[in-house]
């Protein structure tokens, strides 16, 4: 008599992970902390440290966590067993050659070291701590081992669905959780569909706490005292952090006010992005942090949240840069603004403008002015000043560029309902 025995596996067991098969062999052996080739979601394979393992609560899936080798942190990601080639084991991690072989216009070329970082700027690579001072090595190798992993994967705020690109300090029975519902009024996160269906029901936020003060069109700013509305603030914190790597306010909201751009429908105003600032600030800085939340980006709105924070240091009648260091796209998003409102002045203003003048009229300090004219070759170094050094044709060839265009949202002044706080009478000084 011959017994066969036949062994079916239901579908989830083939989509978990639990199994890769090789030939008719199954690997499972993934160790954590070393190298393997991981195929992306766009099907190309890439050198990748899996640095963590979970089950994922609702597919029931294990994943492991990777960090692709060069890529940026917000590439991380969790992935399945059949992801991860263990045919070979782990990978050996080769010594990387300085002179990178990169493709260009068709052609392989020999990339210098100059060249090289100008690729690296350009596409966002970021600094090996090789290639930082020992202070800056020190404290990103400390913000890398708090932030290393990102365990939610997504969150559905609104009526979008978005993927997280770094890790959120949010309390562990919530930041553990692979997706998180986030209400777009009030911004309560919840772990499950169900809660955050219920609590829409019976939430009777449709707009940001605080002050409306800026309306125009569909578009809205509120101004949010992270005093008064503290828990606000400090969600808005944590939801931001899930799209910004270096952020570290996420609890001491008191000192700063948060400015939350949004656009109004029917249904209520539905949050853009916002940026935050001290309410004294030493530096003079009118800006601590900006977001752009994924959706709405690239069409204009981080560039009025920039100009927005400028309006407010005219009306208080002073001048403001943004707080420092500047992440390589906030650089970039500042560069390209203040270079169109200094060219825009340029090209209005008939004779001699020095750059005291361009600061008055702009709110822009003196050094932001410098480096960006600098940057246009608009500024000469003489006798111990800088004197401008500037023709109507050279403004007008920049105004063509793409980089300089004028943005295509902008802050009317006209629609603003906001003026500074009274200051409070310092204490005289004792002699």
């Amino acid at each position: 008599v011959m017994c066969v025995f036949l062994f079916f596996f239901s579908p989830d067991f083939y989509n978990s992970g639990l199994y890769r098969m090789e030939g008719s062999q199954y690997t499972s052996e993934v160790t954590l902390g070393s190298l393997y080739q991981v195929q992306r979601l766009d099907e190309s394979w890439h050198m990748a440290e899996v640095i963590q393992k979970r089950e994922n609560p609702e597919t029931k899936c294990t994943e492991y966590y990777v960090h692709y080798k060069d890529f940026n942190r917000r590439m991380d990601e969790w992935v399945c067993l059949p992801r991860i080639d263990t045919s070979k084991g782990p990978v050996e991690e080769g010594q990387k050659e300085l002179e990178t072989i990169l493709e260009l216009d068709g052609r392989e070329r020999k990339v210098t070291r100059n060249l090289k970082r100008k690729h690296d700027e350009i596409n966002h690579v970021q600094k090996s701590f090789d290639e930082m001072d020992p202070t800056t090595a020190a404290l990103e190798k400390e913000h890398e081992a708090l932030t290393k992993v990102k365990y939610i994967n997504r969150i559905v705020i609104g009526k979008y669905e978005i993927d997280a690109w770094y890790f959120s300090p949010y309390p562990e029975e919530y930041g553990k959780q692979p997706k998180l519902w986030i209400c777009e009024y009030c911004l309560k996160y919840m772990r499950f569909e169900t809660t955050y269906v219920r609590h829409l029901d019976i939430c009777n936020a449709r707009q940001p706490p605080g002050k409306e003060i800026y309306r125009k069109a569909t578009l809205s700013v509120f101004e949010v005292n992270g005093s008064d509305h503290k828990i606000y603030c400090q969600n808005l914190c944590l939801l931001a952090k899930l799209f910004l790597d270096h952020k570290t306010l996420y609890f001491d909201v008191e000192p700063f006010l948060f400015y939350v751009l949004t656009e109004v429908d029917k249904q209520g105003c539905h949050i853009v992005g916002y940026f935050s600032k001290e309410k004294e600030s030493p530096d003079n800085n009118n800006l601590a942090c900006i977001l752009t939340l994924p959706p709405y980006q690239r069409n204009g709105y981080g560039k009025f949240l920039i100009a927005f924070s400028y309006e407010l240091s005219k009306l208080e009648g002073c001048v403001g840069s943004p707080e420092k260091p500047l992440s390589d796209l906030g650089k970039l998003s500042y560069r390209s603004y203040w270079s169109w409102v200094l060219l825009d002045i340029l090209k209005n203003t008939e004779g001699m403008v020095s750059i005291k003048d361009l600061s008055a009229m702009s709110s822009i300090t003196h050094d932001d002015i410098t480096g960006t004219l600098q940057a246009l070759n608009m500024v000469k170094y003489w006798k111990g000043q800088h004197i401008i050094c500037v023709t109507p044709k050279l403004v007008e060839e920049h105004m063509k560029s793409a980089e300089y265009r004028r943005p295509k949202l902008t802050v009317d002044p006209d629609y603003m309902r906001w003026s500074p706080p009274s200051k409070r009478p310092r204490s005289a000084k004792k002699h």
